[in-house]
């Protein structure tokens, strides 16, 4: 998706680079780059499904040690 703009006849820099700016607003080039930016790829189902009986596994696991008193006390800002 190249953007092109040539020079026309006695043109000079700055409307040439205004000419250029309207036509990348105009195309949605910049949009499109700016929504993909950050975006993450979304993982498949079987890998959703492992993490999540990953995370119940942890959490059952926390939660007999909390029980039997053997959870570390997480120290707050001084």
């Amino acid at each position: 998706m190249a953007l092109e703009v040539k020079r026309k006849e006695k043109e000079n820099a700055q409307s040439l680079v205004r000419r250029f700016t309207q036509r990348m607003q105009k195309s949605g080039i910049l949009v499109k780059a700016r929504k993909n930016r950050y975006r993450k790829d979304e993982k498949s189902v079987p890998m959703q499904k492992k993490e999540a009986l990953r995370k119940i596994e942890l959490k059952k696991q926390y939660e007999k040690l909390k029980k039997l008193g053997k959870t570390e006390k997480k120290q707050g800002r001084k």
